[in-house]
């Protein structure tokens, strides 16, 4: 069994976090130990690194929590889940060439920089008024 903060070392999560997933009902079966704390097992701490992956997809506590209830019901609902995951996958792939982009802009500009510091090109600025 894991306290608290064992998870919380495991998972990379702040304590706060992990209580507030806890206290939304993102961690289903949530055990208590004599002491009345929260207490958790292998496979929650699989469920908390697999909502660690979901909030960094931009899943939203109502999306995580949707998926979770689908989750609950078995397999009946993964076909809903396959489609939630895709569009998710979609969102963040859309993400990545938006980055790429802007990757290829600073790499541009750097090359840019590099040409002016080294006397290839002349500075130019859309900034600075043009004498």
């Amino acid at each position: 069994m894991y306290t608290m903060m064992q998870v919380c070392k495991e998972t990379g999560l702040t304590y706060q976090t992990l209580k507030f997933y806890c206290n939304e009902g993102l961690v289903p079966n949530v055990k208590r130990d004599k002491n009345n704390r929260r207490v958790f097992d292998e496979r929650d701490v699989k469920w908390i690194k697999d909502l660690v992956c979901l909030k960094k997809c931009d899943m939203s506590i109502q999306e995580m929590k949707e998926y979770l209830a689908l989750c609950l019901q078995g397999p009946s609902t993964i076909l809903q889940r396959k489609e939630m995951l895709s569009r998710k996958k979609e969102a963040l792939l859309s993400s990545i060439e938006e980055l790429k982009g802007c990757v290829d802009y600073i790499d541009w500009k750097q090359d840019f920089y590099d040409d002016v510091l080294s006397g290839k090109r002349p500075y130019i600025s859309n900034l600075i008024p043009a004498e």
